[in-house]
Formats: structure tokens, sequence, C-alpha cells
């Protein structure tokens, strides 16, 4: 499956609430401001470093790069063109977006 984060780590619960459901080889793609999680050396950072693994964790690069994020992507997080989130979505059997 593939999950889907737009909401900040330090605003909301959906990339908690999301690594905590999702399953061994699964995938996060963390889009618009959910990319913040991304972030090395932040609070959620040692959060994300767990997840990686069990799970896939992308961020959509034209969000990193909108938040001028480029430079701080933390190890083991991969980036993604728009071409890239569509095959995420063609590779999986299903979406999940949290909210």
């Amino acid at each position: 499956m593939l999950h889907t984060v737009n909401k900040s780590p330090f605003e909301h619960k959906a990339l908690e609430t999301c690594l905590k459901y999702a399953r061994q080889g699964s995938s996060v793609l963390l889009i618009e401001d959910g990319v913040y999680a991304a972030a090395r050396d932040t609070a959620v950072s040692p959060r994300i470093q767990q997840a990686l693994g069990s799970v896939s964790i992308y961020a959509l690069k034209p969000d990193v790069e909108a938040r001028g994020m480029q430079d701080r992507v933390m190890d083991g997080v991969r980036l993604v063109d728009y071409g890239g989130f569509v095959d995420l979505v063609a590779g999986h059997n299903a979406v999940q977006s949290w909210l």
C-alpha cells in the first residue's frame, strides 16, 4: 500500500498515525507540508529513521524545493518528481491518504 501524508508532523498527527498503521513493505510519500518530516535533525527524525527499517519513505522533490529543504533531507528518504509520484501510485494496489 502507498500512504500519502500532506500535513506537517509538527502541527498534526497524520504522520504518526500513518506510521502506526503502515505494514512492513509499504511505502510512504510525503507531499506538501508533509515533507517537513524528511528533514534531518528534528524532533521527528528518530521516528522516520526507525520507520525506514520497515517501510520505504519518499518525499516529493518539488515540495521539498519549494520549502528550501533540498540540503536538509535525511539519508534514506528518496526524492521523487511528479512522474515518480505517478509511478508510486500505479505500482501499489491501494493508496491511503492521511489527512
